[in-house]
């Protein structure tokens, strides 16, 4: 098994090298009992790498032997919440061109009537908005318009702000809602003020065909007879060509490391000022705190239902995940990131690596000596 070594000094990033060297092991002993066909992490601080792993194959086909490395590509699934959706909304704030306690009806006509009439940008951020969680998961054949007006169409499960309940569906609004704002499709619009500020090379909707050897392939589709590879596994995301608020990003362990950066850095990365420290600052507080959940805007916070960080995480951390078996956590009083990139769905969308996210952490965290 192929694993890319340390890069950095762990121990100039106040990290203990052996223990680093087992966090990884983790990931390895994973693989090598077939419950991950593959992995990427990286784990950093604000201003440099502590160490790096890459292992497996990009699937499991006898004719395609692609190891996964540095470079390999992952389907980021609801990474793209806020990868691409959270950065875009808070840029949109900054600018005066949207509040987060405005009605989502200023913008899309269905909200006008109703319990949606009180539905807020705040709501959909935050994951409290009444919006359903799950709604029917076969869109193949739909087009986009009829996708839209489906989900549009919705009502709601319960009144605005009185409980956290994951949905899809939020995102998929604000997505919508940055469109009309910007009068520019949500991928130009990412490339524009995230991707290529911050030197995200490596991350794309839609990624090009050439690129398809170093990405990892994700479900087998028996309807289409084969592996999904290099198109979204999402399927409102894929209903909607592969562009949505909720789904659809494709990246790369170093690519996400920089936005994780970014975030650790108050909002900027080397000449990029993507936001400013008062943004960051209010996006990771707790919007939820007599609620059912934890929730920051876009973020997961630590006790939260939905925390993946494991038991060693501080109280100030935040991160997410993504149905494909994809994370990034990040925890600001450690000084301390960690991208985890897996295609677990390829072995089955009931496959579940929540524990190995946990365990993963937390053998991370303990590495942690400064």
């Amino acid at each position: 098994m192929k694993q890319q070594e340390i890069r950095i000094s762990s121990h100039k990033a106040g990290m203990d090298e052996e223990r680093l060297k087992n966090a990884f092991t983790i990931l390895s002993r994973e693989i090598e009992a077939k419950r991950i066909p593959g992995a990427a992490a990286v784990v950093g601080k604000k201003d440099l790498i502590a160490g790096s792993f890459a292992g497996g194959s990009i699937m499991i086909d006898e004719t395609v032997n692609t190891p996964v490395n540095q470079d390999t590509i992952f389907d980021c699934a609801s990474l793209t919440k806020v990868v691409i959706t959270l950065p875009l909304v808070l840029r949109l704030m900054e600018q005066g061109l949207i509040e987060l306690d405005e009605p989502v009806s200023t913008y899309v006509p269905a909200f006008h009537k109703g319990a949606k009439s009180h539905v807020t940008i705040r709501h959909l951020l935050t994951h409290t908005s009444g919006l359903k969680p799950h709604i029917r998961n076969d869109f193949t054949n739909w087009k986009p318009e009829e996708a839209k007006a489906y989900i549009y169409s919705q009502e709601l499960d319960h009144y605005p702000g009185k409980w956290v309940v994951y949905s899809d569906l939020g995102f998929i609004i604000l997505g919508d809602i940055i469109e009309r704002i910007l009068n520019q499709p949500l991928d130009k619009a990412a490339e524009a003020y995230i991707l290529h500020p911050l030197g995200m090379v490596d991350t794309y909707f839609n990624p090009p065909d050439h690129l398809k050897s170093r990405i990892a392939a994700t479900e087998y589709r028996r309807d289409l007879k084969r592996y999904q590879w290099g198109e979204v596994h999402d399927e409102k995301a894929y209903a909607f060509g592969g562009i949505s608020g909720h789904a659809g990003l494709f990246s790369t362990v170093g690519d996400l490391a920089r936005y994780a950066q970014m975030w650790l850095n108050q909002g900027e990365l080397g000449d990029a000022l993507i936001f400013s420290p008062v943004t960051v600052e209010n996006s990771i507080r707790n919007y939820t705190l007599l609620l059912n959940g934890n929730r920051g805007l876009g973020w997961v916070l630590k006790g939260d239902t939905l925390d993946a960080s494991g038991d060693l995480f501080s109280q100030y951390s935040y991160g997410h995940t993504g149905f494909t078996g994809t994370s990034l956590w990040i925890d600001p009083e450690k000084d301390l990131f960690v991208v985890l990139l897996t295609n677990r769905v390829h072995l089955g969308r009931d496959h579940s690596i929540f524990r190995l996210r946990r365990v993963f952490h937390n053998a991370v965290m303990a590495s942690a000596i400064d």
